[in-house]
């Protein structure tokens, strides 16, 4: 096939493809010793897509040619010794650039707070479950971070999920103050924080510092798009119609086993009953205490497993609005992280009845 079709087969340039040629890694099946126009064989996709993916993790030409020799069990340990060590220049870039921002930045920040280490990275962590990478709205893979007398409350939420943890600060913000930081810098600097005693937070003009005094000091950058109103979805919530109590690890378990990617919950006769949204298993049914009428209630895994994991405690209170509601999930003896989330909308498949003659 001429350049310019299989250039938009494998998806590189006709340009990439002379370099490439021209370097050995990908030479034509066919050269016209008149014009000089390439042709290539369709047989050569396969080594030309990978030859695309390698390059776009930044993988160098002589690494490509080494990936492309190799047996698969080599070119996978290739491949992960070349991302390492993107990962690792990576970090090394990112606290170089946060030693410059502390030169730059004059004197010191606004103090917003101080927090035992390990308690600061637990609720980070935590809350960052419920963040999302979306590219036409990356501040939904932020974490909102809110200082007011005697509290922080760290907030995140994708769309389905809502979670927010308040902690009590063993320094008090100087003023009140709130920002959405970004949740990569955050994962960075987790594991940091959690080795140390005492963090003070200082907010600067751009992010907020995690002084560890002593260890080294981490940034996180403020997202400059608006967070969502989730004070507003919280405070639009429909009244609890009923309430489940239960046991969180038991119905972790139960969700694990759920062969489907939906769940349905259903709650009454003081038990949370787990079972797959499509039928035809009998499902878990768990002791809980309960009240209100009988809920039947469904759920993407992927939005209600989070949730559960995540919840502080032996045991959970699922607080009920309905079937298509948001549901509250949090510790029944510690309220200081919150979940909400999401039911979705499941209609059973209709079953053809048989014809009768």
């Amino acid at each position: 096939m001429p350049i310019g079709l299989f250039a938009r087969r494998c998806g590189l340039t006709s340009s990439a493809l002379r370099f490439y040629a021209d370097s050995g890694l990908l030479p034509p099946a066919e050269v016209d010793p008149v014009s000089g126009y390439r042709f290539y064989g369709a047989d050569q996709l396969a080594r030309a897509t990978a030859l695309r993916r390698l390059r776009e993790i930044a993988m160098p030409l002589a690494g490509v040619e080494a990936v492309l020799a190799a047996s698969a069990e080599e070119a996978y340990r290739l491949v992960d010794a070349h991302v390492a060590k993107v990962v690792g220049d990576a970090s090394a870039a990112l606290r170089k650039a946060t030693a410059v921002v502390s030169s730059l930045g004059g004197g010191p920040g606004l103090p917003i707070g101080a927090l035992k280490g390990p308690v600061l990275a637990d609720a980070v962590e935590q809350v960052l479950t419920a963040t999302a990478r979306e590219t036409r709205l990356p501040v939904l893979g932020g974490l909102r971070l809110e200082a007011g007398p005697g509290s922080l409350t760290l907030t995140a939420t994708d769309r389905f999920r809502l979670s927010t943890r308040t902690l009590v600060p063993a320094t008090p913000p100087g003023r009140a103050w709130a920002g959405t930081l970004s949740g990569d810098d955050l994962r960075a600097a987790a594991s940091g924080i959690r080795r140390s005693a005492l963090v003070r937070l200082e907010a600067a003009p751009h992010g907020v510092w995690f002084r560890t005094g002593g260890r080294e000091d981490h940034y996180a950058r403020l997202l400059s798009e608006e967070f969502p109103d989730h004070r507003q979805a919280l405070a639009s919530l429909g009244a609890v119609t009923g309430r489940a109590t239960v046991s969180k690890e038991p119905f972790l378990r139960a969700l694990e086993e759920q062969p489907g990617e939906r769940v349905t919950l259903r709650v009454a006769d003081r038990a949370v009953h787990v079972r797959p949204a499509e039928g035809g298993q009998p499902g878990t049914a768990l002791p809980a205490t309960t009240t209100g009428t009988p809920l039947l209630i469904h759920f993407d895994l992927t939005t209600l497993h989070p949730a559960v994991s995540t919840a502080i405690g032996p045991e959970l209170m699922l607080d009920l609005r309905g079937p298509d509601q948001p549901v509250t999930i949090r510790s029944a003896d510690r309220g200081d992280l919150t979940t909400l989330a999401m039911p979705v909308r499941h209609s059973r498949p209709t079953t053809k009845r048989p014809r009768t003659r």
